[in-house]
């Protein structure tokens, strides 16, 4: 017979996250100031000639403080008109250089763990699995992302 056992969230791992993501989004984005913001585009095998099977991840800065910045990160492209694109808040904690999601696709807060089952059927470590899918996204950005960037000349004299 299987016990059931309570989920205990891992503090160790989820710090060891949340740091991670603190320096990969730091390595994406130099810059925290309020309104900055970059994006990537991200080319599978089938997109050199199809622009349909292209994903943008757009990050913002929304907001801007000594101690603490909020980013938005946004995957645009690459998903049906039915199915909403992955979308989520991260708040940035410079003096600990730790980053974590605090909202996905407009659920405005998410808990540690969850009692399961639960009316959302959110699995118990839904914060942990967040986190653990926002290294996984600025990865991939870090490894395959191209930034587009506006290039900005001197004039010719």
């Amino acid at each position: 017979m299987a016990l059931n056992r309570r989920y205990v969230p891992d503090l160790k791992k989820m710090a060891a996250a949340c740091e991670g993501n603190y320096i990969r989004l730091h390595k994406l984005m130099p810059d925290f100031e309020l309104g900055y913001e970059k994006s990537f585009l991200i080319r599978g095998d089938s997109a050199i000639d199809n622009p349909e099977r292209q994903a943008r991840i757009h990050l913002k800065v929304i907001e801007s403080f000594p101690y603490t910045s909020t980013i938005e990160v946004v995957q645009k492209g690459l998903c049906p008109g039915w199915i909403q694109p992955p979308s989520m808040i991260v708040r940035l904690y410079h003096d600990a250089r730790s980053a974590e999601v605090t909202s996905y696709q407009n659920e405005k807060r998410i808990h540690g763990k969850y009692q399961y089952p639960n009316p959302q059927m959110r699995m118990p470590d839904e914060k942990a699995q967040l986190n653990q899918f926002l290294a996984e996204w600025l990865t991939h950005c870090l490894k395959y992302g191209h930034a587009e960037v506006a290039l900005d000349f001197a004039p010719l004299r």
